[in-house]
């Protein structure tokens, strides 16, 4: 049984599916994104998350104020601290998202084969024949016979907590519509969302600029996080907007993919921003279901190829209740890492979930599992292939650094960087063991103040699969005389031993630059 076309190492033996895992000190080489909400900003919940592998918090603005969220992370860098895990921050926009406005937050019982009632009047009270929106413009975007979905935000699309509608006539500014299953709506923000409609508003809207403007700049927010991403236009807006906000320049935009107008513009989108999150929750709902797989096949792909990170949702939904996932979400989840996807984002599941820790400790060990089995040497010549010659500089000392660490079984690579692009780019070519990207901070100056960059850049790795940061000391930079480059090496080579990666005996592949020239070279280790 050969398998040419699936990322996979052939043949796997039976036997050792049936041993226990091995614990190790990186849960896996895939990232977990997480989102921080009411069940999980404690610093207990907080710590146990950053334990057990989340190595990105998601703050998500679509509910709670800014207030809130401050809250929240103050205790994110308390459990930072004592659990002495690297965590990076990522802002998630609200975006043109249509919402049902409920201010009694009742319940609402909708009956199959009744109507119900749109309306963009946020006066008027929800009830089971009437949903006020917060959106004029639907009488005019939608005909009859459109499908509309309504569900509990982040919805998992059960068919009890959530309801497909079919638009039977329009009334002015309202829209009647025949409710095609019975369900109920508990909770106090529900989502709407008019399958392959194009809903007219700015992708970032006056909300997102207030938060981002505030909440973002005073916490220098890592990623932004921009939600309904149509056009690559919509990226480069985002970017003139954060290039005004000081140190915001430095944060990297994920373009969130989440209808069929971002689907058809993904290219242009992938060249502009630095990084994918394939929301398949919207976009289960946009595509026939059986679609949905080839998607996210094809996407990861192109971003692997384009060497960016990859980020997967919505993949163990009935963990939001259960202390176990099915096994159709443990196969999707291994599958979505032998796709090449860079992290998992968890919602609902960490944010309203009942058991945020055991979800992302569960995640983390069916990411270890398949990455055991990813077929590396595959992969290595598809994207040599697809690189074409000649390489650049830095893209042929990437490849030759993993490949050498291949060939000699080293146990990590390490990577001296001050951008953060040369470690981007060993990741790219998916080793197989660890990379320890140091990044060396650089001093730079305003006229009026000196500060060192660097901390954005090592946080900004933590959402690439197998890159592990480490802020170097700023008095060891990385272009210097081999005396001091040594100094800093030794203490990467320490951090390695103390976190139990490197051992005696072992080889280790060092990238770094001596100078003008960039070195790859072998070391073996003595006791």
């Amino acid at each position: 049984m050969h398998a040419n076309h699936l990322l996979l190492e052939e043949p796997i033996r039976m036997a050792s599916i049936l041993e226990p895992s091995k614990p190790s000190f990186f849960p896996a080489m895939t990232k977990i994104v997480g989102t921080l909400g009411p069940k999980s900003r404690s610093v207990e919940i907080i710590s146990g998350c950053l334990k057990t592998g989340m190595s990105v918090a998601r703050f998500d603005f679509s509910w709670g104020n800014t207030a809130f969220h401050q809250e929240t992370l103050e205790n994110l860098k308390v459990a930072i601290k004592s659990t002495k895990k690297l965590c990076a921050v990522m802002l998630d926009t609200v975006g043109p998202e249509l919402q049902v406005v409920n201010k009694t937050e009742q319940p609402i019982s909708l009956l199959a084969d009744s109507l119900v009632t749109l309306t963009p009047d946020q006066d008027k009270e929800a009830s089971s024949n009437l949903l006020p929106i917060n959106f004029t413009g639907l009488s005019k975007a939608v005909k009859a016979g459109d499908t509309i979905f309504i569900g509990q935000y982040l919805f998992t699309g059960s068919e009890t907590t959530s309801v497909w509608l079919e638009v039977t006539e329009i009334k002015g500014e309202d829209v009647v519509c025949l409710i095609k299953n019975s369900a109920t709506l508990a909770g106090s923000l529900f989502t709407l969302h008019v399958s392959q409609i194009r809903i007219d508003l700015p992708t970032l809207t006056d909300k997102d600029k207030e938060v981002i403007s505030t909440w973002g700049a005073r916490n220098n927010i890592d990623f932004l996080s921009l939600s309904y991403t149509r056009h690559a236009e919509d990226v480069r807006h985002a970017r003139e907007f954060l290039s005004k906000l000081g140190d915001l320049s430095q944060t990297q935009i994920f373009a969130k993919i989440e209808n069929v107008e971002g689907l058809n513009h993904f290219d242009e989108i992938l060249q502009e921003a630095d990084g994918i999150i394939l929301s398949r929750g919207n976009l289960g709902i946009d595509l026939p279901p059986e679609k949905v797989f080839l998607f996210q096949k094809a996407a990861v792909y192109k971003c692997n190829m384009a060497g960016k990170p990859a980020v997967v949702t919505r993949v163990v939904d009935s963990m939001t209740d259960n202390l176990r996932p099915t096994r159709a979400e443990a196969t999707d989840v291994a599958n979505a890492v032998l796709d090449g996807s860079d992290a998992i984002l968890l919602g609902a599941e960490t944010l309203r979930g009942l058991y945020p820790v055991e979800t992302i400790s569960i995640v983390g060990k069916i990411c270890a599992e398949a990455e055991k089995v990813y077929n590396q040497d595959l992969y290595f010549k598809r994207t040599v292939k697809y690189v074409g010659e000649p390489m650049t500089h830095l893209e042929s000392i990437a490849s030759s650094a993993v490949r050498a660490a291949i060939k000699v079984k080293a146990s990590v690579i390490i990577c001296f960087t001050s951008s953060g692009r040369a470690a981007r780019l060993i990741a790219k070519y998916r080793p197989t063991m660890p990379v320890l990207s140091v990044v060396i901070p650089r001093l730079k100056t305003n006229q009026l103040r000196w500060t060192f960059t660097g901390a954005f850049e090592a946080r900004q790795s933590l959402i690439v699969r197998g890159l592990f940061p480490m802020l170097a000391d700023p008095r060891h930079p990385a272009e210097s005389t081999n005396a001091t480059n040594e100094s800093v090496l030794k203490v990467a080579l320490d951090h390695g031993k103390a976190s139990g990666v490197i051992k005696p005996h072992d080889r280790v592949v060092v990238c770094q630059k001596v100078g003008d020239a960039s070195v790859v070279k072998i070391i073996e280790l003595e006791d």
